[in-house]
């Protein structure tokens, strides 16, 4: 009981140490979306614009992990075998693991797996062309969510941790904690946000929380058999 309660404090960790990477990729999205947008639009809208977008992007993960969750709890449901069962528990332990070796900066083998979403991304990403450049929080709402489904190793590693939820709501659960987590580095509020950036990057810390993330990992490996 306590490793299901867990998994939501791991998933929201997991997003707000994941921010270096989150930045990297998404950061030049968020300074994009006012593009073409008056200076005096840009100063009256720029939060709200940014507030939307996320918005957006983590109703994005949280369909996403709602997907990936039925699809996992069916697959145990139809065959009703409880190998599969262990199978799903086994491969969501792995991709843990390796997100808490990314987290703590000992490996970064999680990039590889954005390759995996390249064909579904190709017909998505030319609907997000009609709502840019942004100018209500209306466009930026659906323009997140359609970036939600971007390539990216760390929310794809996220995603498949959540064919062992245990059905649509843990899966969208786990997505949601995942993605406010990821919220502090996006938002970028001031001060706040740099000395939060600043703690974050800190190879100590960083290295604490991967562990942690890994030990859950690991828990949740050996409680399969």
């Amino acid at each position: 009981m306590l490793i299901e309660q867990s998994q939501y404090l791991v998933a929201f960790l997991t997003g707000l140490f994941g921010g270096v990477h989150c930045f990297g990729m998404c950061g030049g999205i968020v300074g994009a979306l006012t593009l073409g947008t008056s200076e005096k639009d840009k100063k009256n809208s720029a939060f709200i614009i940014n507030i939307g977008y996320n918005l957006g992007r983590i109703s994005g993960y949280i369909v996403a992990g709602a997907i990936v969750g039925f699809l996992g709890s069916s697959l145990v449901d139809l065959t009703g075998i409880q190998t599969a069962k262990q199978v799903l528990a086994v491969i969501a332990s792995l991709f843990m693991i390796a997100l808490g070796l990314y987290l703590a900066g000992l490996w970064n083998g999680i990039a590889k797996i954005e390759s995996i979403g390249g064909v579904l991304w190709k017909r998505i990403q030319p609907l997000t062309k009609r709502f840019i450049p942004v100018k209500s929080f209306q466009q930026a709402v659906p323009l997140g969510f359609l970036w939600g489904w971007l390539p990216c190793g760390l929310v794809y590693t996220a995603l498949i941790w959540t064919l062992s939820a245990g059905g649509a709501i843990e899966g969208a659960l786990i997505m949601l904690a995942f993605g406010l987590g990821t919220l502090p580095n996006l938002l970028a509020i001031g001060v706040i946000a740099t000395r939060l950036s600043a703690w974050i990057q800190n190879p100590k810390i960083r290295l604490v929380a991967g562990m942690l993330v890994v030990l859950m990992g690991v828990l949740t490996l050996l409680r399969s058999f």
